[in-house]
C-alpha cells in the first residue's frame, strides 16, 4: 500500500470514528458543543496517530528494518523530493532542445528511483550513492549550467565551460542508469527464479519422471492397468 493510499484508508476510518464519538459525547455524556467538537476532534488525532504508528510498524516488520532505518530512508527520501523539485525549476532556463531532453531524463530516473525506494525501502540500499551523491551532483551541475546559459555574452572560457557541462551531464545521466539497474537487480534476479521454476514446472508436466531404467513402454503399461 502506497503513502497516499495508506492516508486515505486513515482518513476513511477516523472521519466516522471522529463524527460518532462527537454524537456519542453530545447525547451520552450532555457535553456542549464546543467541548464535544474539541473532544471528538483528540478522538481523531489520537487514532490517526495510532493507526499511522501501526503501519509503520507493519512495513519496517515486512521489509526488515530497525526504527532508526526506516525514519533515515523516509528523510532521505523527503531530501531527494526536494531535489528533484529543485530540478524541476531548472526546465524554463535551459534554451536548446538536447538541454531539455537531457534535463527531462535526469528526473525520470530520478523519479523512478525514488518510487521504487518508496514502494520497498530496503531497495535504499541499493541506490544509497543516488541518494547520498549523484542526486546531489546532478542537482549542482544543471544549476550552474542554467546560470551559465542564462548569460547574454558568452566569450570562448565561458562555451568551453558550457560543452564540459553538459559533457559531464550526460555522463551523469548514465550514472542514473546504472543506479536504476542497481535498485531493479533484486527484481530481476528474482524474476529469473521465478522463470526458471515456471519453464521446470512445465518441463517436468510435459515429461514425468521415470525410475531408473523404466521406458515408456512400462509407463503406459502401468498407468492402463
Amino acid at each position: 500500500m502506497t503513502e497516499v493510499a495508506q492516508t486515505i484508508f486513515r482518513h476513511i476510518l477516523n472521519i466516522p470514528l471522529m463524527v460518532s464519538s462527537w454524537f456519542i459525547f453530545f447525547f451520552a455524556f450532555d457535553q456542549s458543543f464546543f467541548i464535544c467538537s474539541a473532544l471528538a476532534l483528540g478522538v481523531y488525532l489520537v487514532s490517526n496517530f495510532s493507526i499511522k504508528k501501526l503501519q509503520q510498524h507493519s512495513i519496517m516488520k515486512k521489509h526488515q528494518l530497525t526504527h532508526s532505518e526506516y525514519f533515515h530512508i523516509q528523510n532521505q527520501l523527503k531530501e531527494a523530493n526536494k531535489k528533484v523539485r529543485t530540478l524541476n525549476n531548472q526546465y524554463l532556463k535551459v534554451r536548446s532542445i538536447s538541454s531539455f531532453k537531457q534535463l527531462f531524463e535526469m528526473n525520470r530516473l530520478a523519479k523512478r528511483i525514488i518510487s521504487l525506494v518508496k514502494a520497498n525501502p530496503r531497495k535504499f540500499y541499493q541506490a544509497e550513492n543516488f541518494f547520498y551523491a549523484h542526486l546531489d551532483s546532478a542537482v549542482e551541475l544543471t544549476s550552474k549550467y542554467s546560470l551559465l546559459v542564462s548569460q547574454p555574452v558568452k566569450n570562448s572560457d565561458m562555451k568551453i565551460a558550457l560543452q564540459d557541462t553538459r559533457d559531464t551531464l550526460q555522463a551523469l545521466n548514465s550514472v542514473l542508469e546504472d543506479d536504476l539497474k542497481d535498485v531493479l537487480a533484486s527484481d530481476i534476479e528474482h524474476l529469473k527464479m521465478e522463470l526458471d521454476f515456471a519453464k521446470l514446472s512445465v518441463v517436468t508436466k510435459e515429461r514425468p519422471l521415470y525410475l531408473k531404467g523404466e521406458s515408456d513402454d512400462e509407463r503406459k503399461t502401468i498407468e492402463y492397468k
